[in-house]
């Protein structure tokens, strides 16, 4: 395929104008709205495949399948879209997961026609916030970035307030004032950084303003600008207080969106933003985020112990996993930075099947409470299997892809800071407990009498979710492609920044 072809500007596309059709969809076709959202979301999945093979691998760390227009050049933003291998990962991963959250609401359409509009109206929401999720993740321009940064905001305050449940409307707002103040935040360091670069019509983009000599006290200043707003985002402790509810409160498909994927623009801004703009900062913060992630990963994984909602605890072991991703990003090693890169694709995928799966558990039981449950083993046999796998992809075992990057951060980050590592592993330990015991608790045991009706997942349901366990088993056992995609990254991350990488484990040319 033509790596000149706009790729990414399709992608971005085709899901708004699939909204828009959604939205404003004759009276004719809205009883037909989850046919038509599924086409459209299997039609961006073809899309995206085709940019995937128009990209070259080989040089994966450089910025490909690029467009640049004019947009607002008195102001010196531009239409700047491109990927790297982090880019490309992440944006398939996204992709894929929105046509299996279009999949397991497809029981939630009543047979009333305000459920069936209701339903509508959610996939619409659903699709055009996949545009944004695209936009954002290959977005080249700081202004551009910023302004998708702040638009995704929209469509998942919706998708909680008016579609969750009966605290959805403390949850939307909480979410939306967490974001707006780290979206100020950041615009501040926005027009700043803009001010300190060589302007000009296209003075906004990355490419110009990576490099740019700053004070380096004005340089700090940029960098917890930038950080505050991604670290609320990502969430990271102590901002991450808005998760736990939302994920509560949000629809099965919407916290699997939010979570899996949305979080992602946290670490990735990150990643892409905060270590080339500010490299002498990011060096002068990385002992400070060191600690907060390794609090992130013990906090997270503590209170999900303790957690007696299930979907607030699948919330607060994102915590925890968002942690890991952190800390590889600031330990400056290639094998940190290219783990953590992995895990926010395996983080999407095992989380992602986590949700929608506790969504199929409240929708047959009625309830969130672990209490609640007990003994569904025997009962829906196939769903138990499947939330096993999921699990235990969660708690890294080898052989599921959550492994290798967990593995890969892990030892990537004892080369440079090996108390770090050593105390993070604490999180691995607990990840097993309250992986297992949730399990236990709630598949374990004789079934109760009232569970005796309870009907298995359908095969919708299988198909939502067996895309997801099978990613999870390839990449546990062929991890290489998704590798070869963020390796180079890591590398260029490293001479960007300043900082000579360290060696810690035999991996290149491997497939562990």
């Amino acid at each position: 395929m033509s790596p000149d072809f706009p790729w990414l500007t399709t992608l971005i596309a085709w899901p708004v104008l699939g909204a828009l059709l959604l939205w404003f969809a004759p009276k004719a076709l809205r009883p037909r709205a989850r046919v038509l959202a599924l086409g459209i979301a299997l039609v961006e999945l073809v899309v995206v495949v085709l940019a995937i093979s128009a990209f070259d691998t080989g040089t994966a760390g450089a910025v490909q399948l690029s467009e640049t227009h004019q947009w607002i050049p008195a102001i010196g933003a531009s239409y700047a879209v491109g990927v790297d291998g982090v880019g490309l990962a992440l944006i398939t991963m996204s992709v894929l997961l929105v046509p299996l959250v279009v999949l397991a609401a497809w029981r939630e359409q009543g047979s009333d026609a305000a459920s069936s509009d209701s339903l509508r109206k959610y996939l619409a929401l659903v699709i055009v916030l996949e545009a944004f999720i695209v936009a954002v993740f290959a977005a080249r321009d700081v202004f551009l970035f910023y302004v998708l940064f702040e638009a995704m905001l929209i469509p998942v305050y919706f998708m909680i307030g008016g579609f969750g449940g009966a605290g959805r409307r403390y949850a939307a707002v909480k979410f939306l004032l967490f974001s707006l103040a780290g979206g100020l935040i950041m615009l501040i360091g926005v027009i700043a950084l803009y001010l300190q670069g060589p302007g000009g019509p296209d003075g906004f983009l990355t490419e110009k303003l990576t490099g740019v000599a700053l004070d380096p006290t004005t340089e700090k200043w940029l960098f917890v600008a930038f950080f505050i707003a991604f670290a609320i985002k990502a969430p990271m402790f102590p901002v991450h207080t808005w998760l736990p509810d939302a994920a509560e409160q949000a629809p099965a498909g919407t916290s699997t969106l939010l979570v899996g994927v949305l979080d992602k623009v946290g670490t990735f801004g990150m990643l892409t933003l905060c270590l080339p703009l500010f490299p002498n900062a990011s060096r002068w913060a990385a002992p400070t985020v060191i600690v907060l992630a390794v609090v992130s990963i013990l906090y997270g994984a503590l209170l999900a112990i303790g957690q007696k909602d299930l979907l607030r605890l699948i919330a607060y072991t994102s915590v925890s996993h968002f942690g890991f991703i952190v800390l590889g990003i600031f330990a400056f090693t290639s094998t940190s930075i290219a783990g953590s890169s992995f895990y926010m694709v395996n983080h999407g995928l095992s989380t992602g099947a986590l949700f929608l799966l506790a969504g199929f558990l409240v929708a047959r039981r009625g309830s969130q409470q672990i209490a609640d449950f007990g003994g569904l083993a025997k009962v829906v046999p196939v769903l138990a299997g499947l939330f096993l796998v999921s699990g235990l992809s969660a708690l890294s075992l080898p052989g599921l892809s959550t492994f290798v990057s967990e593995f890969m951060v892990i030892v990537g980050t004892f080369a440079r800071h090996p108390a770090a590592a050593i105390v993070a592993t604490l999180g691995v330990v607990l990840a097993a407990i309250y992986v297992l015991w949730t399990y236990q608790r709630i598949f374990s045991g004789p079934p109760r009498d009232e569970f005796s009706g309870m009907r298995d997942v359908s095969a919708t349901e299988r198909w939502a979710v067996a895309p997801l366990v099978a990613a999870m088993l390839v990449l546990g056992f062929v991890p290489a492609p998704a590798l070869d995609l963020v390796r180079p990254p890591a590398s260029v991350t490293l001479d960007v920044v300043g900082v000579q990488d360290v060696p810690s484990v035999a991996l290149e040319g491997s497939d562990q």
